[in-house]
């Protein structure tokens, strides 16, 4: 009698606890995506240069792309790079991921945005 109550006693604490465990369990997939992202946004952030020369080629023509998409290219290689080191060491807290799209080579034809900065991932 004793055995049989000690086993159901912890069969109903292990359905008690299964939702518990499973959220805790989503908690460091968090951390991974944002410690991914932000030393692969660190890593790769000298491809918003070329990646934005090439969207300024496509609207507005060579002489623009080589000036003005060289800059913007330039503005946005700092701004990944920078939203990267800032994941980096905040990978504890997880957040959805300041820049968009989230890696430079996600939609290669749209231009980089920024927002969204510690919005807690749900």
């Amino acid at each position: 009698m004793k055995q049989t109550l000690k086993m159901l006693l912890i069969i109903a604490t292990f359905f008690f606890l299964t939702p518990y465990l499973a959220t805790a369990s989503s908690y460091p997939a968090k951390m991974g995506v944002k410690l991914g992202n932000g030393v692969t946004n660190l890593v790769t952030g000298m491809a918003e240069i070329p990646k934005n020369i090439m969207i300024a080629n496509k609207s507005d023509g060579p002489a623009y792309a080589a000036t003005a998409g060289v800059m913007t290219g330039l503005l946005h290689m700092l701004g990944r790079t920078l939203c990267g080191a800032t994941d980096l060491i905040t990978f504890m807290i997880p957040t959805k991921p300041i820049v968009r799209p989230n890696y430079v080579w996600q939609n290669f034809k749209q231009e980089t945005t920024y927002g969204g900065a510690w919005e807690l991932l749900p």
